[in-house]
Formats: C-alpha cells, sequence, structure tokens
C-alpha cells in the first residue's frame, strides 16, 4: 500500500469525520454519516498499521476516530466499571512510576528535620528566639498532647484530612512550578524540626514519638508522594524528550493526576489514625503498631502493586480508547 496515495485520497473523507464529530448536534442523516465514515476510516487505520506500522497519518485517524466514537457511544464507561481498573492498574502504576523521587524527597525531610532538630535543642538562643521558657515549657508538657485531644475525635480528624488532601493536592496541581512541592515540603520538614527541638529539650521526646508516629508514618509519605507527582509534572515540562512539551505535559498530567485522588484516600486513612488511634490511652506500642501496618499496606500497594501494573505496560495514564492516539513528532 502507497501510504502518501492513500492520505492523498482519503484526506477529505477524515476531514468531514472529524467535522461530524465535532458538532453538537447532528441531524438523522448526518448520523448515518458519521456511521458510514467511522467504519470506513476504521477499516483505512487497520490498512495503514498492518502495512505501515505506527504513523503520523496512522495516529491523526485514530485521534480523529476516537472523537468519533465518543459522539456515537454518547457517554463513557459505567463508573463501576472504571473503578477497579483505575484501583488495580492505573493507580498503583502511577504510585510506582514515582517511588525513587519519593524516597529521595523522604531521605531530604529526614535530613533537613533532624539537623534542625538538633541545630535548635542544642542552642539556647536559637530555642528561646521561638518563645520564652514558660510558653516552650507549656507546649512540650500540655500544649503538644491536648492538641490531639481537645476536639471530638470526628471532628479533628475530619479536620486534619482536609488540610492535608489540600495541601497534598496543591503539590501536584502547583507541581508544574517547580517550587511550590519543594516548598511545602521544607515549611513541614522545619515545623516537625523545630517542634522536635522542643520536646526534646524539656525531656519529652517519648511522647513526640508516641503522638506523631502512629499517624505521621503514612501521613507524610503520602505528602511526599504528591510532591513527587508534582516534581514529575514540572520535570515532564522541561524535559519533553521527543515529543512536543504540550503533548508530554498532558500526558504526565493525566497520569499523575490520578495521584491526587489515591492520596486523599490514604490521607483520609492517616486522618482516621490521628483522630481515633493517636489520643487513646493506648500503650504506644500498639498504636505504633497500626501506623506501620497502614503504611506497610500502602507501601505493598505502592510496589508490588504497582510495579506488576507498571510492568504489564500501565503507566496510569488513559487508554488509547479514552483519548486517541497522541500524533508523534520525531525531533
Amino acid at each position: 500500500m502507497d501510504l502518501d496515495a492513500l492520505v492523498a485520497v482519503r484526506r477529505d473523507e477524515w476531514a468531514r469525520l472529524d467535522e461530524l464529530g465535532r458538532r453538537r448536534r447532528l441531524s438523522g442523516e448526518e448520523v448515518d454519516e458519521l456511521v458510514t465514515r467511522y467504519r470506513a476510516a476504521s477499516a483505512d487505520l487497520a490498512d495503514i498499521k498492518t502495512s505501515a506500522g505506527r504513523t503520523v497519518a496512522g495516529d491523526h485517524v485514530s485521534t480523529i476516530l476516537a472523537r468519533a466514537r465518543l459522539r456515537l457511544t454518547g457517554s463513557p464507561d459505567n463508573v463501576l466499571r472504571q473503578l477497579p481498573r483505575f484501583f488495580g492498574h492505573q493507580l498503583p502504576a502511577a504510585l510506582y512510576r514515582v517511588r525513587w523521587t519519593t524516597l529521595a524527597i523522604a531521605v531530604g525531610f529526614g535530613i533537613v528535620a533532624s539537623l534542625m532538630a538538633f541545630w535548635i535543642s542544642q542552642d539556647a538562643a536559637t530555642l528561646a528566639a521561638l518563645g520564652s521558657r514558660a510558653q516552650l515549657q507549656k507546649l512540650a508538657e500540655q500544649d503538644f498532647v491536648d492538641y490531639y485531644r481537645e476536639n471530638p475525635n470526628g471532628v479533628f480528624a475530619a479536620t486534619v484530612w482536609t488540610n492535608n488532601a489540600w495541601i497534598a493536592v496543591q503539590c501536584v496541581l502547583f507541581g508544574i512550578t517547580g517550587i511550590w512541592p519543594v516548598y511545602v515540603v521544607m515549611q513541614n520538614a522545619v515545623g516537625v524540626g523545630s517542634t522536635s527541638a522542643v520536646m526534646i529539650a524539656f525531656g519529652k521526646g517519648d511522647i513526640l514519638l508516641q503522638f506523631i508516629a502512629p499517624h505521621g508514618l503514612l501521613e507524610l509519605t503520602s505528602i511526599f508522594v504528591a510532591a513527587a507527582a508534582g516534581l514529575h509534572l514540572f520535570w515532564a515540562w522541561v524535559a519533553p524528550g521527543r515529543r512536543p512539551r504540550g503533548e508530554a505535559l498532558a500526558s504526565a498530567g493525566r497520569s499523575l493526576a490520578t495521584i491526587a485522588v489515591g492520596v486523599i484516600g490514604t490521607l483520609a486513612v492517616s486522618g482516621a489514625i490521628e483522630g481515633f488511634v493517636t489520643p487513646r490511652e493506648w500503650p504506644w506500642q500498639v498504636k505504633l503498631a497500626i501506623g506501620a501496618t497502614a503504611l506497610a499496606a500502602f507501601l505493598v500497594y505502592m510496589l508490588v502493586v504497582g510495579g506488576r501494573a507498571y510492568r504489564a505496560g500501565e503507566s496510569g495514564d488513559l487508554t488509547e480508547y479514552e483519548r486517541g492516539t497522541e500524533r508523534l513528532v520525531a525531533g
């Protein structure tokens, strides 16, 4: 088959199909025409892929067919049919893709928080800059614990969840700046380090771990994942590779936006732990075990389930059926 000859002959027919697929309203005759042209273009695409493989012309026809297909079907798949694929393939694959960036962010967070805690707790002048001795002592001996117990469990859990979820979504949405995710992580690292310094200075380091570790393991990991997704979005814009920058950014945005949905769920779990487990007068070993189990379950989902989905070819993006084939540009 001569691809150039086929394109020359079919160009007007494909343009007409594209025009029909873009119209908001179609008459009965136009619907019949759309169906006829859709079938013809599908046959053309099959011929192109069979004889020439993947080409710019084939991708162009695929995109037109995707639009026409949505026009014919009228509605997306049932949500209940989409959920298994989303949670079983798309979300874990997207999480797996950012695993190393997540680890790097976690290590950076730990270093900054530890240095802040050590520096402030060992420097009386810097510690005094945070407040008077009476204020800091009250924070360490009373206010820190009261923060987790002064409100009803359900209200507190919902409050911390919505706050943390909003922060995580910002990390993904504003990740294209390359600055916002780093700022959020650094701000949290400084905050955790400063609070740790005060607690350690007044001999309450054990209380700090008992009240932060149960929910903090999963909560901080979720923020790290969101920040990693944001930075991947930034990198898709900076280094798009062989694709146009807009196309690379759109693909990254579609696939990594799933992470925003995922971390909202994990933060709901950490919020429930913070609201209903952390304040309890339970042995610290029990509370820590609950937090560690939640983190372990998330890591298995991210690394084991996600690794399996990723190796099967999943990236977290929409399927070709849902988005149409992207135009490939060499350069």
